[in-house]
């Protein structure tokens, strides 16, 4: 079931936030997924209503159906969800932007966000998302990031594009007044690359997709005598990932109290669940180490136990 597009995008073919759908196959072919138990981790066990931001081509939200979630994908690319629908034909699915959601008022329990958070107006998304989330719902949000640890990673980082906007990607959300306590997990797992898919993953990088076609070809060419050099042939590559999940509750917005028929007399102390200070602001607790979240599987020949032979220059 699909619902007809709201929010068309409008930025131009120079907008990184908007380049994704000009190269929608390099994307869904050439990028990793997510951990089931960062899905899980993220939406929660038990079905939910579940309403994902930035949903793109269905990355996560595969992982989210297979859990048993009611999910409700919106992306502002036309493009990209027409993927999504090819591949998850029975996800509801709107074109728009998290600035402006097609919800009701407290209609969903989680909103999560994969990859996409970042390039959001939060100053206008964060009061949609707490809009649209029913009393104690959850909005989660993840990123998949190279462990760029590993010298051979950190090389091919620099050909394709840095993380540094991304160091602290869940500060927005510790000092928002809408949310609670942020916890956060990783998930640790590793994506098979053989020579034509990491082609494909440099193509769906938003700093790439922006590039002119001259461009293009020579960071391509970069890649492919990276590849030649460190890949493994016929074998592939086994690229090491870090999925970065945090997730938080939104806070309790009260309506303002009506006056009382009777006014308290002067000097009487308000004794009033309301009364008092709000709540006082907070950090961002970890929840647990990051050692202790499971080792996804999904995507890997690897059990996670030889990272360190990695951290060595084959040729």
């Amino acid at each position: 079931m699909n619902d007809a597009p709201q929010h068309p995008p409008t930025g131009g073919p120079t907008d990184p936030a908007r380049s994704f759908g000009s190269v929608v196959e390099a994307y869904h072919r050439g990028r990793p997924s997510y951990p089931r138990e960062a899905a899980a981790w993220l939406a929660g066990e038990d079905p939910a209503t579940v309403l994902e931001l930035g949903a793109g081509t269905g990355k996560l939200t595969a992982q989210l159906v297979a859990l048993g979630h009611d999910v409700h994908a919106t992306d502002p690319d036309e493009a990209m969800l027409a993927v999504l629908r090819r591949d998850l034909p029975d996800v509801r699915t709107s074109v728009a932007a998290a600035e402006e959601l097609p919800l009701p008022d407290a209609s969903v329990d989680v909103v999560v966000c994969a990859q996409a958070f970042h390039w959001f107006d939060l100053d206008r998304a964060l009061p949609e998302i707490a809009r649209v989330l029913k009393q104690g719902g959850r909005l989660a949000v993840v990123w998949n990031q190279r462990d760029e640890r590993i010298p051979w990673v950190r090389r091919l980082g620099g050909l394709i594009g840095t993380q540094d906007q991304l160091r602290e990607p869940a500060e927005p959300l510790v000092r928002s007044a809408l949310f609670g306590f942020v916890e956060d997990a990783t998930y640790r797992f590793w994506q098979t690359v053989d020579r034509q898919s990491i082609q494909q993953l440099v193509l769906s990088r938003s700093n790439v997709a922006v590039l002119d076609e001259e461009a293009r070809a020579a960071k391509l060419a970069e890649v492919v005598a990276f590849y030649d050099d460190f890949g493994r042939g016929m074998d592939g590559m086994q690229l090491p990932y870090e999925a970065r999940c945090f997730r938080t509750k939104v806070l309790d917005q009260k309506r303002p109290a009506a006056a009382p028929d009777h006014p308290e007399e002067p000097g009487e102390p308000d004794t009033s669940p309301d009364s008092g200070p709000g709540p006082a602001r907070r950090a961002a607790p970890v929840d647990g180490p990051a050692s202790e979240a499971p080792e996804a599987v999904e995507e890997s020949v690897s059990d996670g136990t030889d990272t360190d032979m990695l951290l060595i220059d084959f040729r």
